[in-house]
């Protein structure tokens, strides 16, 4: 019998039969500029009307090792989010609007199923972020990845006003800083969560595995609601407080978190004492219950406070910048660049 390509583990009707059962998914995360539909070889779109000086901002990502609980456990239907929020995030931490999204699935032996529940996950995201699910790429590898396992990147473009874009560079001193709540740990230090969960010998129950594998927040709302006083902003993603917030202010400024300010999710408060994690490494890689910190003038920190909780945020004023090197009061996190100590 003659070798065929489904005998050394690719199935090319497996990935048709894909294709055809997430069109529907695919089509509804759809926006008008886009000029293509599923399965060109490349996604082509006109930039989007109202711009005078537009900008392309694009970002990548993954879903990291919050994938291995996931396949563990069979839940599929949240990672696709997971992608997507990562990607977009940081878009909109730059002013940008999320536009254009393509997705990679990377798999031993194609399971339609799950690639599909994974995928729908991923458009139903994309409807959430109001950018098109404008392409992707399967891709089956045989020998590469054990039976069952998958990984997953992300690829986003956005749009934005070149005057309008929120590089940081206008924060200054006095500057207030308004933090907005995360829906758990999102998907970073999965790595030490796993091993929290192993050395502990905690069992995983149902609700301890709702909380961390909890879909990552989108703050498009979050973002729309900050237009036009956002200084700089920080998606709280991998290095958590200490190496995100720093990269919205200039070397000179501080970041003063008041610690007090919100309240730490249970589900940070059982990691910490479970792995008996120093609470500097949590704030290192954990976001501790805040996903999403923007920098706003001191004078307008209520306003902007009154319209993100109008848009259905939780969000409060968790401190302000300082000059570096400037004292701060006790029960504080103090982030500069190459530099952070608790108070």
């Amino acid at each position: 019998m003659p070798l065929t390509y489904r005998a050394a583990g690719v199935d090319i009707d497996a990935g048709n039969e894909l294709v055809r059962r997430i069109a529907p998914a695919v089509a509804r995360a759809r926006r008008p500029e886009l000029l293509t539909g599923l399965g060109g070889f490349a996604a082509v779109a006109a930039l989007p009307a109202g711009y005078r000086e537009p900008v392309l901002v694009v970002g990548t990502d993954g879903v990291g090792t919050k994938l291995r609980l996931a396949i563990d456990h069979g839940r599929h239907d949240g990672v696709g989010q997971d992608l997507v929020a990562m990607c977009v995030n940081d878009v909109l931490a730059v002013g940008a609007e999320p536009f254009l999204f393509l997705d990679y699935y990377a798999t031993g032996a194609l399971d339609v199923e799950v690639a599909a529940r994974v995928v729908a996950s991923i458009a139903q995201a994309c409807e959430l972020a109001g950018c098109a699910l404008a392409g992707g790429e399967t891709a089956e590898l045989p020998g590469f990845h054990k039976p069952g396992d998958y990984e997953l990147a992300g690829f986003c473009v956005g749009v934005g006003e070149r005057g309008r874009i929120a590089t940081g560079d206008g924060a200054s001193e006095g500057d207030a800083l308004i933090g907005v709540a995360s829906s758990g740990p999102h998907a970073n230090g999965y790595s030490l969560i796993r091993r929290v969960l192993l050395d502990s010998g905690e069992n995983v129950s149902e609700d301890l595995l709702a909380q961390l594998l909890r879909p990552t927040r989108i703050y498009l709302e979050a973002a729309r609601a900050l237009q036009g006083a956002m200084k700089g902003a920080s998606h709280i993603t991998g290095g958590g407080f200490v190496d995100n917030l720093p990269r919205m202010f200039a070397s000179d400024l501080a970041a003063h978190v008041d610690l007090a300010a919100w309240p730490r999710p249970p589900v940070f408060e059982f990691l910490q004492r479970a792995g008996g994690v120093d609470e500097l490494e949590m704030w290192r890689v954990f976001n501790n219950g805040i996903g999403f910190v923007a920098c706003v003038a001191a004078t307008h920190a209520d306003r902007v406070c009154a319209d993100l909780a109008a848009a259905g945020e939780d969000a409060r004023i968790i401190g302000r910048l300082a000059r570096r090197g400037a004292a701060a009061p006790s029960g504080h996190l103090v982030v500069a660049r190459d530099h952070a100590e608790l108070t």
